[in-house]
């Protein structure tokens, strides 16, 4: 998803389970090595482990926080990937690519002692939890594909239907954008972002905007790599999907997965946008597919009890 919004990630999630003192994500944590870097890592909790693979490509942990109830139940695995937060950055931007992040919670999987996991991806994350299960299915006990994106036709999807959004619904900021591309500006240019900005989160991303109004959360270290975004998505990444994510496709292979999969999708997202969501059921006929009719982008926010209650229960098969 765009970069300009998953920065907003730190600032808005609501966070009701730093009032019952779970461990803080910037000091309650520990390193572990994977394929030569350092990755962060928050865990806590009782019972089967659950990883979380954050968005982006880019962001951290810090914006899945919301989950943390879940660890009454189980022991939930947050981590920092390669170049995001509180990890090791590359020396090259090359080193960022969709097979180093699946090859990383691998190894992540491995150096913290697990022989099976389950596995919940959210947006981007998504795409790496579909390519990890489809390599390793052996290690996944359960997939959750939350909001995320089956092939570099859905995300292209999701570039023409937000810039189609912001056109129609806020003309001033198209108009400035169109400009500075006219001028040659692209995605990746910091004018480009900057213009970007000036569409609040909420009118892409939420069934309510005021569910993602900011509440004085702490700064996260390194909280959104663009660097590492623009590598992976394309130098002109929010009009024309480029470089890994215009190329990773698994719409043929979903159907072979053998473990349990739930597929959770929001009706006022415009960005893993419905129209493409849907599809899922064809590509992947084997899996419970949920669409949340009062979220957008991030149900986990705007309708967590019902989100909570059905991971609880597709976990407990």
């Amino acid at each position: 998803m765009k970069k300009i919004f998953s920065t907003l990630l730190i600032l808005i999630f609501t966070l009701p389970v730093i009032a019952q003192h779970y461990p803080e994500s910037q000091t309650d944590g520990k390193y572990y090595t994977v394929n030569g870097a350092k990755l962060w890592t928050v865990s806590f909790g009782k019972g089967d482990p659950l990883f979380f693979i954050a968005g982006g490509p880019g962001g951290t942990h810090y914006g899945l926080r919301d989950f943390d109830t879940l660890s009454s139940q189980y022991t939930l695995v947050y981590y920092d990937g390669f170049g995001r937060g509180k990890s090791d950055t590359a020396k090259n931007v090359t080193e960022y690519t969709l097979d180093r992040d699946i090859e990383d919670l691998e190894g992540l999987r491995k150096a913290m002692g697990y022989e099976t996991i389950n596995v919940l991806g959210h947006s981007y994350g998504g795409v790496v939890a579909q390519g990890y299960a489809i390599k390793y299915p052996q290690h996944v006990k359960h997939l959750i594909l939350a909001n995320t994106f089956h092939s570099f036709i859905m995300w292209q999807e999701n570039d023409d239907n937000s810039n189609r959004e912001i056109k129609e619904n806020y003309p001033e900021v198209w108009d400035t954008l169109m400009k500075v591309r006219e001028l040659g500006a692209i995605s990746s240019d910091p004018i480009h972002q900057e213009i970007y900005g000036k569409v609040p989160y909420g009118f892409l991303y939420a069934y309510n905007p005021q569910n993602f109004i900011a509440h004085g959360r702490k700064p996260y270290p390194n909280g959104f790599n663009s660097k590492l975004y623009y590598q992976m998505v394309g130098k002109d990444g929010d009009f024309i999907v480029g470089s890994d994510i215009g190329t990773f496709d698994y719409r043929q292979q979903l159907k072979d997965l053998k473990m349990p999969i739930l597929i959770i999708g929001g009706r006022y997202d415009r960005v893993a946008v419905p129209t493409m969501m849907v599809k899922y059921k064809e590509y992947c006929p084997q899996a419970k597919f949920v669409l949340f009719e009062h979220s957008g982008h991030n149900p986990q926010v705007e309708e967590p009890e019902k989100e909570f209650k059905l991971i609880r229960e597709f976990l407990s098969k």
